[in-house]
């Protein structure tokens, strides 16, 4: 009877294992999310705004980059940007920590929130003498130009 006991305690032990495991395995996947949830992903429904770079997040899971903007009525409205992890923007853009800078003066083009927020995914970004600091085209879903 006892090692009955035991053969069950052991099995109710791996059965236990194999669900925590498993868990723990399926964490990743429920924690990775789309853009296209939150985000427009079509480039006419771009906007493009020049802000003043108040903060640059260099974080994972993505960079930030906080910038202010003047609106058609004076008002200064905070904007949030965001953009790859920061080993993507590494490895396929080149990017550092120190690419923006807060007080810098940029050419912001963002592929905007759905909900009517000022935030949005970044697309393009430009510099003021023109040099073109990131055009990110993997952000775009159904865009005749990409086919």
């Amino acid at each position: 009877m006892d090692h009955e006991r035991s053969s069950r305690y052991s099995l109710f032990l791996l059965v236990v294992f194999n669900v925590v495991l498993a868990a723990m395995l399926s964490i990743p996947v429920l924690a990775h999310h789309g853009s296209a949830v939150s985000y427009e992903t079509k480039l006419d429904k771009a906007v493009t705004m020049k802000g003043t770079v108040t903060a640059y997040v260099w974080r994972n899971p993505h960079v930030y980059i906080i910038y202010n903007v003047t609106d058609a009525g004076g008002k200064v409205v905070e904007w949030s940007a965001e953009t790859s992890s920061p080993s993507t923007m590494i490895g396929n853009h080149g990017w550092t920590r120190t690419t923006v800078k807060p007080g810098d003066e940029l050419i912001f083009t963002l592929l905007p929130s759905k909900i009517n927020t000022s935030a949005g995914i970044l697309y393009k970004l430009v510099a003021p003498n023109g040099k073109v600091l990131l055009e990110d085209k993997s952000r775009l879903r159904g865009d005749p130009t990409q086919e």
